[in-house]
């Protein structure tokens, strides 16, 4: 049950309502009762033909006697037609009841099945939105976004959309059991020994589908990964010809998926089959020894069994449903298994700082190392100092471990040894956002979302104004090509900004940094993509926007970083050589000087 604990805390912000719920449920499986009780009586007083059996139920202990009382008074008052009349009103006032108060629980009970997946996503979005970078680089993407779309949504048709049966039904079946055990305690001793029976056989079904079920998951989260890379890389797909490689990979995926999910729907139909023959097999059990209890041992009466019969084909159905619900849990179980996995992925990069930075004076790197969960070393005994408005680029081969010491600064990452400090103060000190509202970073890839030119310039300043977000355009010399646009700022640029080219692209994230207008800057080969054109437009942008800022740059382009106060160059994550340009070019043998010439740097 610990698995489902998340489902139950929900469950419990609604306490009240689920009280209320149970009543309704309680008063329309009571009035249930009735309505069938009422046969009793009926077929015994109605229909028998002749006084004696009358005198004789009269001295029974027939559970329903005193009803039977009653009516037998109506008989004798008013006439045969009269009594036939009081319970047609009966029958008719509690299955009217039963309905009323059955309606009146499913009104409550739908908008708590709707708030638990509700609640669910939100805290699976938010647990995305909080997760350090690293994780997303370790799992599939795929991976995840099954576990938002197809995982909830088996837990909500195979969970929460079971939970009103699972409160409903074992009340009406228990309701109904109490009845029947008060007309015949000994025929309900044998019935109590069949049910078990059948629910050791259902329940050995369904344990074949919750290993099933979590195979399927699995598949549908390979599947989701190679559709995400084939809408990604479409383009290479086509041009290497490689469209049936693909489209074997998916339909291996595919016809997994397409095996498991019929061995999936045999055992899962086979729930209300089995557990209607099974029914039937103890409704013959109950015919038999009911029929040697009127006929043979007269401990019963016919009108008392025939309701008991009754009572048991209405308990049929709710076990029929009960059973599937079961079956229906166990398949989604490992669904909620695997979303609870992820939820319970623990977030690496902590934020218990309370003091809010104000960037005043250096960063300081300390004897800072990082290494990666699996024990690669990726930068070891890093010393650097970034003083407030100066800029500091690192260069380095490819793996020196540039991208990784900028993205320890915004704590993407969090360092391995030793210390990162910003005005003297280690950055865990600082609460994450305040952090992060000093850093603005352009990226080598322009990372952009499918919304207008104007809202992704103010993603990083939610009250900006149009006047605004427009200088910032004129600053990151984007201005001039958004209003050629049919819609100017608004126009909407598509998925990941495909609307719009490299360079486009790349003048919009940096208008975006510059709206933020941070004190720290972070430029990572903001513009190692791109063609000559646009290149020398995003470079002048890039100048403007570095003017009287602290800034950190990741490049191989000596334009970028000749101008730089120190160049730092990095070689397998270790800092071999520093100073400026001229300086590093003094040094014969140097790494720097080796990466010019081979034109590593342009």
């Amino acid at each position: 049950m610990k698995k489902f604990q998340r489902i139950f805390n929900y469950l419990g912000h609604y306490k009240t309502k689920l009280f209320s719920y149970t009543l309704f449920t309680i008063l329309g499986t009571l009035f249930g009762i009735i309505s069938i009780g009422m046969l009793s009586p009926f077929l015994t007083l109605i229909i028998g033909d002749d006084k004696s059996s009358v005198k004789n139920l009269l001295e029974s202990k027939s559970s329903m006697k005193f009803i039977i009382v009653y009516l037998n008074n109506e008989v004798e008052n008013h006439g045969q037609f009269a009594a036939i009349a009081v319970v047609c009103i009966i029958i008719i006032l509690s299955t009217v009841l039963k309905n009323v108060f059955i309606y009146l629980s499913n009104i409550i009970s739908a908008p708590i099945r709707s708030s638990i997946i509700k609640n669910l996503r939100d805290e699976m979005y938010t647990k995305v939105l909080q997760l350090p970078i690293g994780f997303f680089t370790d799992q599939k993407k795929g991976d995840i976004m099954s576990r938002m779309t197809n995982d909830i949504g088996e837990v909500d048709s195979s969970i929460v959309g079971t939970l009103e049966g699972l409160i409903k039904d074992p009340l009406t079946i228990i309701g109904y059991l109490c009845w029947m055990i008060i007309m015949s305690p000994i025929l309900s001793i044998g019935l109590f020994i069949l049910l078990p029976v059948t629910g050791i056989v259902i329940g050995r079904v369904s344990r074949l589908l919750k290993k099933q079920s979590k195979s399927m998951s699995e598949q549908q989260s390979i599947s989701l990964s190679i559709l995400d890379e084939t809408l990604t890389g479409i383009r290479v797909i086509k041009a290497f010809i490689a469209e049936n490689l693909m489209y074997k990979k998916y339909d291996s995926v595919n016809n997994a998926m397409f095996l498991l999910r019929n061995k999936m729907a045999r055992r899962r139909d086979l729930a209300s089959p089995l557990t209607e023959v099974l029914g039937v097999i103890v409704l013959s059990a109950i015919l038999f020894f009911g029929g040697m209890l009127v006929v043979k041992y007269h401990v019963m009466q016919g009108g008392d069994l025939l309701s008991y019969i009754a009572m048991f084909a209405f308990i049929i159905n709710p076990a029929k449903t009960l059973s599937t619900s079961f079956f229906n849990i166990q398949r989604g179980s490992s669904a909620l298994v695997r979303i609870e996995d992820f939820l319970q992925t623990p977030e690496i990069i902590e934020d218990k700082g309370v003091a809010q930075l104000k960037f005043q004076h250096e960063i300081e790197f300390k004897n800072v190392s990082f290494d990666y969960t699996d024990g690669t070393k990726v930068l070891k005994n890093i010393n650097l100092i970034i003083p407030k408005g100066k800029t500091v680029a690192i260069v380095g081969s490819s793996g020196a471990g540039k991208s990784t010491l900028a993205d320890l600064v915004p704590r993407f990452h969090d360092v391995s040894g030793g210390e990162l400090l910003i005005d003297g103060k280690n950055i865990k000190d600082y609460s994450l956002q305040s952090l992060r509202e000093q850093i603005s970073i352009v990226t080598q890839e322009p990372i952009l979302f499918n919304d207008t030119i104007s809202n992704n310039i103010a993603l990083g300043k939610h009250d900006a104004n149009e006047q605004e977000i427009e200088d910032a355009a004129r600053v990151a010399n984007a201005y001039n090509f958004i209003e050629h646009k049919e819609e100017k700022f608004r126009t909407n640029i598509g998925d990941r900004g495909n609307k719009l080219s490299g360079g486009e692209k790349q003048r919009v994230t940096i208008a975006r940094a510059v709206l933020k207008n941070p004190p720290i800057l972070i430029l990572d080969e903001a513009t190692s993509s791109l063609d000559t054109e646009s290149e020398r437009l995003v470079q002048d942008a890039i100048n403007k926007m570095m003017a009287n800022r602290t800034s950190l740059v990741i490049a191989h382009r000596l334009s970028t970083v000749r101008n730089a106060d120190q160049i730092i160059v990095l070689n397998k994550g270790e800092i071999a050589e520093r100073g400026t340009h001229e300086d590093l070019l003094q040094i014969e043998n140097g790494i720097y000087n080796r990466l010019v010439k081979m034109q590593e740097v342009k």
